[in-house]
């Protein structure tokens, strides 16, 4: 025989007070367990907060103070990178501004900041009124898996930042990847490339290529077991008839 029974118990203000007590308590635990276990999940996917980097609040502060920093889509600016680099001592990085240098809009300044190098702020970039356009294309060296960001301000002040994390190791202590005294035999020598505009009113493309080893310090040469002194191209400057155009501030970094 099956017998079912129902009891129902009064419930006192204590009880009320006590069961409610108890769902926060258990709701609380949920909570925090849920937040460890997406915290879990997402340093085990390689995937570090962008805002939280020590080094880049370190930097933030000092270039920016409390200044905001927007993160704009790429019809503004663009910072393209590998997510995974085949050789870290030459990474290829382009940043590109979504729209044309004008009076009324341009880029004056640009940071390139790579949040893990020994030196992160690799590169300062200053456009000329008349550089037609803000895009930068250069290789740089990162010496652990970090973030890249490319800093834009504008003329009217304000600030608009893209990020990408690589994944690369080794790059600032990687030894040369050719003949050392072919490097110095060739140091110094320059190449400036223009290529003529495809549409008229567009702005002319010029490459600029400088033979130097960019010596970061921190390669140790194999028979001497020396580090190799730091030597580096620390400025360049470009500029016509009329002023500067663009001019750099870079770092060894700068592959």
């Amino acid at each position: 025989m099956t017998m079912t029974m129902t009891t129902t118990l009064p419930i006192t203000p204590r009880i009320r007070r006590g069961l409610a007590q108890a769902l926060r308590a258990l709701l609380a635990v949920l909570l925090l367990a849920g937040t460890g276990a997406a915290t879990a999940q997402a340093e085990r996917r390689g995937e570090p907060n962008a805002e939280t980097s020590p080094v880049w609040l370190k930097v933030r502060a000092s270039l920016f103070g409390t200044r905001p920093i927007a993160s704009p889509g790429a019809d503004v600016i663009e910072l393209q990178a590998p997510d995974r680099a085949e050789d870290a001592a030459v990474v290829p990085l382009a940043v590109t501004v979504g729209f044309p240098q004008t009076a009324a809009r341009r880029v004056e300044r640009l940071w390139l900041v790579i949040d893990e190098n020994p030196s992160p702020i690799s590169a300062v970039f200053t456009f000329g009124p008349r550089s037609g356009r803000a895009d930068i294309e250069t290789r740089v060296r990162i010496n652990d898996y970090t973030f890249v960001r490319a800093i834009a301000e504008l003329a009217d002040g304000s600030l608009h930042m893209s990020t990408r994390y690589v994944k690369a190791a080794g790059g600032c202590s990687a030894p040369p990847g050719k003949d050392r005294e072919a490097a110095l035999a060739g140091l110094g020598r320059m190449r400036l490339r223009m290529d003529p505009p495809a549409e008229a009113q567009r702005p002319t493309l010029a490459q600029l290529m400088i033979s130097h080893p960019n010596d970061s310090g921190m390669v140790m040469d194999q028979v001497s077991r020396l580090f190799t002194p730091a030597r580096f191209v620390r400025t360049v400057e470009i500029a016509d008839g009329r002023g500067v155009v663009l001019s750099a501030d870079l770092d060894f970094s700068i592959s």
